[in-house]
């Protein structure tokens, strides 16, 4: 269920904004995003494990917070991040 360190660091070259950048908003949304579509698939097969699903809902409201610093502070990386990731329809 965990994400592997290949994953990661692929999720973390595509979306870095320079070399050796792990830290930035997009990297870390780009993260989150990853684990709640694993948690998601995991809640739709046990859909009574609560503290999967509490977990779940934090890392749902860290990157809505992450997201909405970005709203903030620049617009455009924030279009191109959610166009990238595909999260609004």
């Amino acid at each position: 269920m965990a994400m592997t360190k290949e994953r990661k660091q692929e999720i973390i070259k595509k979306f870095a904004r320079s070399e050796g950048d792990c830290g930035s908003v997009e990297v870390q949304v780009a993260i989150l995003t990853e684990e709640i579509n694993a948690l998601t698939e995991h809640m739709k097969e046990h859909t009574h494990d609560y503290h999967s699903q509490r977990g779940l809902l934090k890392k749902v409201g860290r990157r809505k917070n992450l997201l909405n610093y970005l709203v903030k502070h620049d617009i455009n990386r924030y279009r191109a991040l959610i166009k990238e990731l595909g999260l609004r329809k």
